[in-house]
Protein backbone atom coordinates (compact mmCIF):
# COMPACT_ATOMS: atom_id res chain seq x y z
CA UNK A 1 0.00 0.00 0.00
CA UNK A 2 1.39 3.13 -1.12
CA UNK A 3 -0.82 6.35 -0.36
CA UNK A 4 0.41 9.90 -1.12
CA UNK A 5 -1.26 12.90 -0.97
CA UNK A 6 -3.56 14.03 -3.93
CA UNK A 7 -2.25 16.84 -5.30
CA UNK A 8 -3.54 17.29 -9.15
CA UNK A 9 -6.49 15.90 -11.51
CA UNK A 10 -3.62 13.76 -12.42
CA UNK A 11 -3.25 12.32 -8.65
CA UNK A 12 -7.13 12.02 -7.49
CA UNK A 13 -7.67 10.22 -11.47
CA UNK A 14 -5.47 7.71 -10.16
CA UNK A 15 -6.92 7.28 -6.76
CA UNK A 16 -10.22 6.92 -7.68
CA UNK A 17 -9.28 4.44 -10.08
CA UNK A 18 -7.97 2.97 -7.10
CA UNK A 19 -11.09 2.91 -4.90
CA UNK A 20 -12.95 1.03 -7.69
CA UNK A 21 -10.30 -1.66 -7.83
CA UNK A 22 -10.79 -2.09 -3.95
CA UNK A 23 -14.55 -1.68 -3.95
CA UNK A 24 -14.74 -4.35 -6.21
CA UNK A 25 -12.78 -7.13 -4.01
CA UNK A 26 -14.85 -5.91 -1.17
CA UNK A 27 -12.23 -6.61 1.32
CA UNK A 28 -13.14 -7.67 4.93
CA UNK A 29 -13.17 -4.86 8.10
CA UNK A 30 -9.47 -4.56 9.45
CA UNK A 31 -7.94 -5.53 6.78
CA UNK A 32 -5.09 -3.75 4.76
CA UNK A 33 -7.17 -3.34 1.81
CA UNK A 34 -9.78 -2.00 3.56
CA UNK A 35 -7.83 0.22 5.45
CA UNK A 36 -6.48 1.30 2.10
CA UNK A 37 -9.72 1.97 0.88
CA UNK A 38 -10.72 3.70 3.99
CA UNK A 39 -7.87 6.15 3.71
CA UNK A 40 -8.21 7.07 0.22
CA UNK A 41 -12.07 7.82 0.17
CA UNK A 42 -11.21 10.27 2.89
CA UNK A 43 -7.88 11.80 1.12
CA UNK A 44 -10.64 12.27 -2.27
CA UNK A 45 -13.38 13.73 0.09
CA UNK A 46 -10.72 16.33 1.06
CA UNK A 47 -9.76 17.18 -2.59
CA UNK A 48 -12.60 17.22 -3.26
CA UNK A 49 -14.04 19.61 -0.93
CA UNK A 50 -10.96 22.21 -1.97
CA UNK A 51 -10.90 21.32 -5.53
CA UNK A 52 -14.34 22.14 -5.90
CA UNK A 53 -15.56 23.96 -3.00
CA UNK A 54 -19.25 25.76 -3.68
CA UNK A 55 -19.68 28.47 -1.45
CA UNK A 56 -22.68 29.45 0.20
CA UNK A 57 -24.71 32.61 -1.85
CA UNK A 58 -24.09 36.09 -0.12
CA UNK A 59 -26.92 36.84 1.59
CA UNK A 60 -28.42 39.63 -0.81
CA UNK A 61 -28.05 37.51 -3.98
CA UNK A 62 -30.06 34.37 -2.69
CA UNK A 63 -32.74 37.09 -1.08
CA UNK A 64 -32.78 38.39 -4.87
CA UNK A 65 -32.41 34.83 -6.18
CA UNK A 66 -35.69 33.63 -4.58
CA UNK A 67 -37.83 36.76 -5.05
CA UNK A 68 -36.89 36.15 -9.02
CA UNK A 69 -38.28 32.50 -8.16
CA UNK A 70 -41.32 33.41 -6.30
CA UNK A 71 -41.87 36.33 -9.03
CA UNK A 72 -41.41 38.83 -5.77
CA UNK A 73 -40.98 42.62 -5.84
CA UNK A 74 -39.40 44.98 -3.32
CA UNK A 75 -42.61 45.67 -2.46
CA UNK A 76 -43.36 42.04 -1.05
CA UNK A 77 -40.40 42.02 0.91
CA UNK A 78 -42.08 44.71 3.68
CA UNK A 79 -43.52 42.11 6.07
CA UNK A 80 -39.82 40.74 6.60
CA UNK A 81 -37.78 43.91 6.36
CA UNK A 82 -39.86 46.63 6.95
CA UNK A 83 -41.31 49.72 5.62
CA UNK A 84 -40.07 50.00 1.26
CA UNK A 85 -37.26 52.43 1.75
CA UNK A 86 -35.67 49.80 4.33
CA UNK A 87 -36.05 46.72 1.88
CA UNK A 88 -34.28 48.94 -0.86
CA UNK A 89 -31.40 50.28 1.61
CA UNK A 90 -31.07 46.64 2.56
CA UNK A 91 -30.67 45.37 -1.09
CA UNK A 92 -28.75 47.66 -2.08
CA UNK A 93 -26.16 47.25 0.70
CA UNK A 94 -26.80 50.46 2.39
CA UNK A 95 -27.72 48.55 6.00
CA UNK A 96 -26.81 45.10 6.90
CA UNK A 97 -29.63 42.51 8.02
CA UNK A 98 -30.76 42.66 11.55
CA UNK A 99 -31.72 39.50 13.98
CA UNK A 100 -35.79 39.90 13.01
CA UNK A 101 -35.34 40.41 9.18
CA UNK A 102 -33.11 37.86 9.08
CA UNK A 103 -35.44 35.57 11.07
CA UNK A 104 -38.68 36.36 8.99
CA UNK A 105 -36.76 35.95 5.58
CA UNK A 106 -35.67 32.39 6.76
CA UNK A 107 -39.21 32.18 7.51
CA UNK A 108 -41.17 33.79 4.87
CA UNK A 109 -39.07 33.14 1.70
CA UNK A 110 -37.57 29.56 3.08
CA UNK A 111 -34.00 30.77 2.96
CA UNK A 112 -31.75 28.78 5.12
CA UNK A 113 -30.41 30.61 8.22
CA UNK A 114 -26.63 29.56 7.22
CA UNK A 115 -27.03 31.89 4.38
CA UNK A 116 -28.31 34.85 5.50
CA UNK A 117 -26.29 35.09 8.80
CA UNK A 118 -22.75 35.70 6.54
CA UNK A 119 -21.46 38.65 6.26
CA UNK A 120 -22.45 40.46 2.80
CA UNK A 121 -19.33 40.44 -0.21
Amino acid sequence: MHIKPIHDEKDYDIALERVDTLMELNPALGTPQSDELEVLVLLIDKYEENAWAIDEPDPIEAIKVRMEQMHLKQKDLVPYIGNKSKVSEVLNRKIGLSLSMIYNLAKGLHLPLEVLVQPQK
